[in-house]
């Protein structure tokens, strides 16, 4: 526990006091968010606003990890907690690195143009599908000691479901499926200050959680999985554990300069990795299904978006007075500020019920 809470204390420190740091730099470099004209109250005076935020919490996530494995090595004992980065830790942090990376390329168009259009959305789907897969094959054929994989060939809701065998190349299409799904989820996600940022720190939180959990019930700790009937197949949770804890972590230090008024902009370096990320999560945990619930507020934006697209195209009609959702409330009245509070309690509320499913299938599975 003490490697996953300094990991999240490093993160957060270097946040909070990197993202000034930051905001000085982009301001410098004029690399200001470019706003579309879309007479939204929300878009008014923040044009300038410095973007490409997301780079300050990838980076203090990476440092925070290699904290959490220094303080791993203050341990009096070790039996089981893992003192080397790991496949998991690659896998994860690569993905939230170069989606990110794919994110910079289109904010730097975008500053560069002076314009809102950056990269294509082709463009970025392609790049997420190369990560993807690249990242996918890696989970899936790097086996550790004991044979375990980061991803596995099944479907998973709270653990693999082992009726729902894809295999191998069915395996690597649903996690860069997942992946693409929940970056981009999370990119709609962001259109108003702090909303993806504190959303994403709830999802986060809540796999920091089952990670630390999965590391205690693991079925590689022999001791345990002999005296009780039930532990979980997941390969190394408590690196799991860390990754979240100090994204949540970075993400709350960056809250703190994100929060309306705005003082920064994650971009889509931001929202891209951060999406990244969770997906990543998701399937290491074995908790892909239940990712639709944990990350429930991403999904509900996404779906609207969707039937928002598919309603316009096939019958000329809209369903919602504009997509994402946010800004639906936006021209019914609502304050920016009203809308991202009460998207966090929705995304607060999904998170809880996830933590709840999760938690009662344990109990169910032990008792």
């Amino acid at each position: 526990m003490r490697a996953v809470i300094v990991a999240a204390a490093v993160a957060f420190i270097i946040s909070l006091f990197g993202t000034p740091v930051a905001i000085r730099v982009f301001s410098a470099l004029k690399a200001g968010q470019p706003i579309r004209a879309l007479g939204l109250a929300s878009n008014e005076g923040k044009k300038g606003t410095p973007a490409m935020g997301g780079v300050v919490f990838i980076v203090a996530t990476l440092c925070a990890y290699v904290a959490g494995h220094l303080a791993l090595t203050t341990l009096p004992e070790r039996q089981i907690a893992q003192e080397k980065p790991t496949m998991t830790a690659l896998v994860l942090l690569g993905l939230f690195v170069f989606c990110g990376a794919v994110g910079f390329v289109d904010d730097f168009l975008k500053v560069r143009k002076r314009n809102s259009d950056g990269l294509s959305a082709k463009g970025k789907l392609l790049g997420q599908a190369i990560i993807g897969t690249g990242f996918g094959v890696a989970a899936l054929y790097w086996a550790s000691t004991n044979g375990q994989t980061v991803v596995s060939e099944h479907i998973s809701f709270i653990r693999d479901i082992s009726w729902l065998n894809v295999g191998k190349v069915g395996s690597v299409i649903v996690f860069v499926f997942v992946i693409t799904a929940m970056s981009n989820g999370v990119n709609l996600t962001d259109g108003l200050d702090g909303l993806a940022t504190g959303a994403s720190t709830l999802v986060l939180g809540a796999y920091a959680l089952i990670g630390y959990w999965q590391y205690r019930h693991w079925c590689a700790d022999e001791t345990y999985a002999r005296a009780n009937g039930y532990c979980y197949e997941v390969r190394d949770p408590l690196e799991i554990a860390m990754i979240a804890a100090a994204a949540a972590g970075a993400c709350v230090g960056f809250l703190w300069w994100n929060t309306s008024p705005a003082r920064i902009f994650m971009g889509d370096v931001g929202s891209l990795g951060l999406g990244a990320l969770i997906g990543g999560l998701a399937v290491a945990t074995r908790t892909t299904l239940l990712s639709i619930l944990i990350g429930g507020l991403f999904f509900i934006i996404t779906v609207t978006w969707v039937i928002q697209i598919v309603s316009f195209q096939t019958t000329g009609r809209r369903v919602f007075r504009m997509v994402p959702l946010h800004h639906h409330f936006e021209l019914a009245g609502w304050s920016e500020v009203n809308i991202v509070v009460r998207f966090w309690t929705v995304a607060g509320v999904c998170v809880a019920a996830g933590l709840g499913l999760f938690y009662s299938d344990f109990l169910a599975a032990a008792g």
